[in-house]
């Protein structure tokens, strides 16, 4: 079932929501403004427990939300310098974080209006945005499509992006997750059984180019365990893992369960790399859902994507598009 009203607008344009629910109880409720995922409520002990960090309305996301629920891109993650060159030629990009480009830039995807159409059988959302050539400084004109599904306790994003020349292309869905009651995520147990390796970066999260194994080591989490150090203080987390090639995309790239054991976290997709992020960086100064706040750790981020830094490291994965080979990308999550 999908119901749908108008809460805000911006740069002229109306911003919409919708609100999807299944048989099972859940309910999520979407934006058009960056494909934004504002709520998801599951119940627990039947009565309904807000899984997600975000606000109680539209007018906080512009001045106040750190990419809470949003598409980002074009390029997610961070690119050094602000630049890149393709075919020879050196595009600029705009710098959001300090000297370099960080989610598609300070006017990226995930801070556009969409265009929100529900399908026919009531069941998905199809939110569709066509990025002109040259915007935050890339490239060539690429129309981009998300369609939401949820089906039981599944949410399922299938994301496109057919540009109209080559460009590099790489999307992440940018959700905070709290499944608990506590105010941080720091006992929430994490399990990522296919990340053998993470790419390895500086002290300003910029790639080094190099690959490193994580077992036995502090970014290890190929058997759960929780996001701190036994009982004691928290571990800032904000790494791209690398995940085994042989693995199967019917089996859960990550795995995380609440601190209170109501909610479990299953995170399926067909990317081979995930970035996790503990909320390290967390600081919002306005109320979140229901008037909480939200303060470091106070959400995690379970982010499926290609190798960031991949347009600076031709040995990672390639992230340019063609109209003959566009970008395509999946991910469903299940939480209950």
């Amino acid at each position: 079932m999908i119901s749908s009203q108008t809460i805000g607008s911006f740069d002229g344009r109306p911003v919409e929501e919708v609100a999807l629910r299944s048989d099972t109880g859940v309910s999520v409720a979407l934006i058009n403004w960056g494909v934004v995922v504002r709520d998801w409520q599951v119940p627990v002990a039947g009565r309904p427990r807000h899984v997600v960090l975000g606000f109680d309305g539209f007018e906080p996301y512009p001045g106040h939300s750190p990419y809470f629920g949003a598409l980002v891109g074009r390029v997610a993650n961070r690119i050094k310098n602000s630049c890149f060159t393709l075919a020879g030629k050196t595009y600029a990009l705009p710098a959001n974080e300090g000297p370099n480009h960080l989610h598609g830039g300070p006017e990226g995807i995930g801070r556009k209006v969409w265009d929100m159409d529900v399908d026919s059988a009531g069941t998905a959302v199809r939110f569709s945005h066509v990025s002109p050539d040259g915007a935050m400084g890339y490239p060539g004109t690429v129309r981009f499509e998300a369609v939401y599904t949820l089906k039981g306790n599944k949410l399922r994003l299938e994301m496109a992006g057919m540009p109209d020349r080559p460009t590099p292309i790489s999307l992440v869905q940018h959700q905070y997750f709290n499944l608990g009651a506590a105010d941080t995520v720091l006992d929430h147990s994490l399990h990522l059984p296919g990340a053998v390796a993470r790419t390895l970066a500086g002290a300003d999260l910029i790639q080094t180019g190099a690959i490193v194994p994580v077992a036995n080591t502090i970014d290890d989490f190929l058997t759960p365990r929780a996001m701190r150090f036994g009982a004691g203080r928290g571990i800032d987390y904000d790494l791209n893992f690398v995940l085994a090639t042989d693995r199967s995309v019917n089996e859960p790239v990550a795995i995380v369960t609440g601190e209170d054991k109501a909610l479990t976290f299953k995170l399926y997709s067909d990317r081979p790399a995930v970035q996790f992020y503990n909320g390290v960086g967390t600081n919002v100064s306005v109320p979140g859902l229901g008037g909480k706040r939200y303060g470091k750790n106070s959400g995690f981020c379970l982010e499926d994507q290609m190798y960031p830094g991949a347009v600076h490291n031709p040995h990672f994965p390639n992230i340019v598009c063609t109209p003959d080979k566009p970008y395509r990308h999946w991910c469903e999550i299940e939480i209950a």
